[in-house]
């Protein structure tokens, strides 16, 4: 059989696949500390957190993607506190902070392109690291049913920065005009992609957004892109 148009699916998370879940915030790295260490925490750290989250934030805004250990870091040098060991504090905010609820329909999705000769990626912005990520994949049990997850947690660059794309493309190990990208946001899921030489999908429950690229196909939900594949070899 020949090469797939398509061989590489590459599926944005939240919004996409899952209801998008909360950021952490001062309040959650104390609870965190205090609830799950058993650690005291130091004076005036929960609103350390917060301006070392805001900074981090501007900075995501220009592509790059800030480590929780260094906002951490951050803070905890700001209140003049000796930095305890960052790691434990991280996987225990991660572990008090839930992840996205995943859409069922969405799970079955994937288990019906897990069954085609197209590889899948998980590829996403987010704050929250791989191994936290790759536990909710397992609860769902999709953990197999992706050959590669790039998030922006792991490389250090968010999308839209090209970077990003070519990490996915890296990841499947195919050239980018045999990837479709799928994903909630025109940016970073559509435009970005196609500026790296990728297909595009975009999943738009109400009106196309204004600025699509013409011939992007737009489904309601994930559910549809089974469907929409037929179309490409």
């Amino acid at each position: 059989m020949g090469e797939l148009a398509v061989a590489t699916v590459a599926l944005d998370f939240g919004g996409t696949l899952a209801t998008p879940g909360p950021s952490p915030r001062g309040p959650d790295v104390v609870a965190a500390l205090e609830l799950r260490l058993g650690w005291p925490t130091p004076t005036g750290l929960e609103a350390a957190v917060e301006e070392a989250r805001a900074e981090a934030k501007a900075a995501y805004r220009q592509g790059a993607q800030t480590p929780w250990e260094s906002i951490l870091a951050d803070a905890w040098r700001r209140v003049g506190a000796e930095v305890p060991d960052l790691a434990t504090v991280v996987d225990a905010v991660w572990q008090t902070v839930p992840d996205a609820v995943v859409d069922p329909r969405a799970v079955e999705v994937v288990r019906t392109l897990r069954r085609t000769r197209r590889a899948l990626v998980l590829a996403c912005n987010t704050q929250r690291p791989i191994a936290h990520r790759r536990r909710t994949l397992a609860a769902t049990g999709l953990a197999a049913c992706f050959d590669a997850l790039v998030l922006s947690s792991d490389i250090g660059v968010a999308k839209p920065d090209s970077r990003f794309y070519a990490a996915v493309a890296d990841a499947a190990g195919v050239a980018p005009e045999a990837v479709l990208f799928v994903g909630d946001t025109l940016d970073k899921d559509v435009i970005g992609p196609r500026a790296f030489g990728m297909r595009a999908v975009l999943v738009c429950a109400g009106s196309p957004p204004p600025g699509l690229p013409e011939g992007v196909p737009v489904i309601a939900h994930v559910a549809e892109l089974p469907d929409l594949l037929e179309q490409w070899p």
